[in-house]
């Protein structure tokens, strides 16, 4: 089972990145949260799910380990495949997602592509419990965008920010330094 890789991403596109492990070159199909994270040539680790059907095998990836908590959960759900499970990641944050299940806003799942009336209810039914974790879940990236946006940064400025850091990957210090001077440049 492949549940990680780190290596440098030689293409990038909205929803998939080719990242390259010592030669071998992975296709990653990801969620447009994890898309504005991460900038050809970065050098990153990657929390991956392989699904394999009759048809092939595709491997998912997703920057943050808690994003991947939410496509792993929601893809043992009856009626809800990765397709589906990628367009929720890719329309929430885990952060947000758990909000809308609290108040099982079944109106704001619906505007999910691929989620009508029936599947909405299914998922707020099954993923009643879900709760995003806090500790030790994202690393310095998350970490950063919860400093800045406790500053007051709206969030869009942030991940767009972020997305141009070279300092992703190392600590959160050094992130959010550099995302502060970056933002004073604007």
């Amino acid at each position: 089972m492949i549940v990680g890789l780190r290596g440098s991403v030689v293409e990038k596109e909205r929803t998939f990145l080719h990242l390259d492990v010592h030669g071998v070159i992975y296709e990653l199909l990801i969620s447009l949260n994890t898309a504005h994270l991460i900038e050809k040539g970065d050098t990153i680790t990657i929390h991956t799910t392989l699904i394999s059907r009759e048809d092939g095998q595709t491997l998912y990836g997703f920057l943050e380990r808690e994003e991947k908590r939410l496509f792993d959960r929601l893809i043992k759900i009856n009626g809800v495949g990765p397709k589906v499970a990628l367009a929720i990641c890719s329309t929430f944050t885990p952060q947000e997602f758990g909000e809308i299940v609290g108040r099982k806003d079944l109106k704001m799942l619906k505007k999910v592509p691929g989620v009508g009336s029936k599947s909405a209810q299914r998922i707020l039914l099954e993923l009643e419990d879900f709760k995003p974790l806090t500790s030790g879940m994202e690393g310095p990236l998350t970490e950063a965008m919860q400093a800045l946006e406790a500053l007051g940064f709206p969030q869009e400025r942030i991940r767009e920010v972020l997305s141009r850091c070279e300092s992703r990957g190392r600590d959160t210090a050094s992130l959010v330094k550099e995302a502060l001077r970056k933002i004073q440049q604007i």
